[in-house]
């Protein structure tokens, strides 16, 4: 384990980017055993209870699994997380500019306060104030996750999420925003953290992919043989889901999990 990657920061010092993604499962055994699989995780218990894991690899905590979504009668779906030094002033510009605030601020314990929310067009997302893994995320060839919202309108989203996290304020900490290639582009320091793509969505109910969501991409080494054992363990490439953006350094598929969670593997050269 690289206990330097295990260091605790505030979320007031990367405030704005994403920290965090978590899933909440039907069955916490049945997505363990599935997502273990897929991604090579293991699985420790947290202080807030059996309902709840932590999933590492290689020793560094990579996501959250948690067993509520039948409880809570809410679709299984995984959801990014982002910094906020402050989740009251946060929800209040969440309201502010028409987005509905579904849960929260709820205090975890002594490490935090969440909040789960959806933006104007639908998108669900969540806050985070507290502690957080110094560096989560930040090495490109072993990086557990990036996030991407796919949504109508790209500019509107950019200023809403822009102006609830604070985006490009100049302050020390802050990430930096782009608009390359029809798509803005979130960056802190010199990486790329989120990626926000415009384009048409469909409304159906059989549709559910091509709704406005976040969708949270996964590194692994060896994408085809991660897509066999997803496929061979209940999950699918379900027809309509959005193609990722490519280029020359990544191969990647769109999956949905035995519950229908979607998420996009990706196969880089730095991870082979």
């Amino acid at each position: 384990m690289n206990s330097a990657r295990q260091k605790r920061a505030s979320a007031a010092d990367v405030f704005g980017a994403p920290c965090w993604v978590s899933l909440m499962a039907r069955d916490l055994h049945a997505a363990e055993g599935f997502y273990g699989a897929v991604l090579g995780w293991t699985f420790r218990p947290t202080r807030l209870g059996e309902a709840f894991r932590v999933a590492e690899l290689g020793g560094v905590p990579v996501a959250g699994l948690g067993a509520r979504a039948a409880v809570l009668s809410m679709a299984v779906a995984w959801t990014p997380y982002f910094a906020v030094a402050d989740a009251d002033a946060a929800v209040a510009r969440i309201r502010e500019r028409t987005g509905t605030v579904a849960v929260g601020p709820v205090p975890f314990g002594d490490t935090g306060r969440g909040v789960l929310a959806a933006d104007p067009q639908g998108a669900v997302f969540g806050l985070w104030e507290g502690s957080i893994f110094a560096d989560w995320g930040s090495t490109p060839g072993d990086a557990p996750a990036w996030v991407e919202l796919r949504t109508r309108d790209v500019f509107a989203a950019a200023v809403f999420y822009g102006q609830v996290l604070g985006w490009a304020n100049g302050q020390p900490g802050c990430c930096a925003v782009s608009y390359e290639q029809d798509r803005v582009v979130l960056r802190q320091g010199d990486r790329v953290v989120a990626r926000l793509t415009g384009g048409p969505v469909v409304e159906a109910s059989d549709e559910p992919v091509r709704r406005p969501r976040w969708h949270v991409h996964f590194a692994v080494p060896r994408l085809d043989a991660a897509v066999a054992a997803a496929l061979e363990l209940g999950g699918s490439a379900p027809t309509g889901s959005p193609t990722p953006d490519r280029d020359d350094a990544h191969r990647a598929t769109t999956l949905a999990d035995p519950d229908g969670a979607l998420f996009t593997l990706w196969e880089s050269a730095t991870t082979r």
